[in-house]
């Protein structure tokens, strides 16, 4: 298991609590955002092989220094004496990044061109708070009053009508606000909690259905037609909770106690299911590490490698069309601190996974010297959100991507086909 946050950093604590308060009212039956509207009352099947965006957030902070880890900078060693990983011990070092040993179990995707490392990336200017940060990552329009996230704005470019199963939140009923908007979203711990009680149970079943139904409808306003759209919802869940939590594939093994691996798992499931997912969002904490950064970012890279690794096991043949990046809202600050750890910093490394990824090292990279730092930290030389243009130009061509990100400077680096 991950903990949300494992250092006791203060920020963090404070925007997960205010998320959660946030949520409210408008988290009932695990769904976390409105779902009303004709779109509840389309059938559960009928959607087409469409490929898949599967958005990781390495809640806390990511260290992409460690991750991917710019060996061929003395700066990088000077700077951290004790954390500092040997370049004998980077996997598939090349002649400026190597991957953290912690990667093994990625070892087939990489060699097989599956694995993209895009190091120096980031927000366009410089945010070490972590409730501010991830907001303006999810929201990644900064010249909009409107909280409207990324992923609402994808799935509403794909569809004239978005349904409620083009985007979901796996693993947490807090929405991120990369779902937030006027696309209907779901956010469930497992796709399991979203069917009717006693689902298992027909006949029961429709009664409790019936039940609540005529209580919603005579209670009327916003609340009524959210309880109906929720039953609605319930219904469609029942139909195919078999086929979603029918899993993992014959020999898959995900790490046991893993939160992530439960949410992936999840999420392979639901895909396998077909019922025409596009874009799933996926937290995985832990990773604010201001202290023993050595064997923490061990930990936490040893369990995001097994359990994508797993789940593109458990995908099987619609391995395919799924493709995963990992997002965090900032990198770490290049000297390590007093605790062995490092604290909040800017420039990070992003991970592009599966379909359509050309595998290997990539970044306009600006060096670690003194004179390229920004306030101690790794520059920034590409705005995250041409990483993201480049992932969803490559695997949904029919979208607008720019009304997905407004007014950003697009310039690919060829990781993707």
């Amino acid at each position: 298991m991950n903990p949300v946050d494992d250092c006791g950093c203060g920020d963090y604590d404070v925007s997960r609590r205010s998320l959660l308060k946030a949520a409210g009212l408008a988290s009932m039956a695990g769904v976390a955002t409105s779902m009303f509207g004709d779109v509840l009352t389309s059938t559960v099947f009928g959607a087409s092989n469409a490929n898949v965006l599967v958005v990781i957030s390495l809640r806390g902070g990511a260290d992409g220094l460690s991750m991917m880890v710019p060996h061929a900078e003395e700066a990088y060693y000077s700077s951290r004496p004790t954390t500092a990983i040997a370049k004998n011990k980077l996997l598939y070092a090349d002649s400026t990044f190597g991957l953290h040993p912690s990667f093994t179990a990625l070892g087939p995707m990489w060699l097989l061109g599956q694995v993209a490392g895009i190091h120096a990336v980031g927000l366009p200017a410089p945010n070490r708070s972590h409730f501010d940060a991830m907001e303006t990552l999810e929201d990644a329009d900064p010249g909009s009053s409107a909280r409207i996230g990324w992923i609402n704005r994808m799935v509403s470019g794909l569809a004239e009508s978005p349904d409620v199963f083009d985007a979901m939140q796996i693993g947490d009923t807090i929405t991120p606000t990369s779902l937030v908007g006027p696309a209907p979203t779901i956010a469930t711990q497992a796709f399991s909690d979203l069917a009717m009680p006693f689902s298992k149970d027909p006949v029961m079943s429709q009664r409790v259905s019936d039940s609540l139904r005529a209580q919603y409808a005579a209670r009327g306003g916003l609340i009524g037609e959210a309880g109906l759209g929720a039953i609605t919802l319930a219904g469609r869940a029942a139909a195919i909770s078999g086929s979603v939590n029918d899993g993992p594939l014959a020999g898959v093994i995900y790490p046991k106690y893993s939160e992530l691996g439960a949410a992936l798992k999840s999420t392979a499931g639901l895909i396998r299911a077909n019922v025409g997912v596009k874009a799933v969002a996926v937290d995985a904490g832990g990773w604010d590490h201001h202290v023993d950064l050595g064997y923490r970012v061990n930990d936490t890279v040893k369990d995001l490698a097994l359990c994508l690794a797993a789940f593109f096991l458990d995908l099987g043949l619609d391995a395919g069309r799924v493709t995963v990046v990992t997002l965090s809202e900032f990198g770490r600050r290049l000297k390590e601190n007093g605790s062995h750890g490092v604290d909040h910093g800017y420039g990070n490394a992003v991970f592009a996974l599966g379909a359509g990824v050309n595998g290997g090292f990539y970044s306009r990279w600006p060096g670690l010297s003194a004179g390229t730092q920004v306030d101690g930290d790794l520059a920034v030389t590409t705005d995250y959100r041409s990483v993201l243009t480049e992932i969803l130009r490559a695997r949904f061509p029919a979208l607008d991507t720019s009304k997905v990100f407004p007014g950003i400077s697009y310039a690919p680096l060829g990781f993707m086909h």
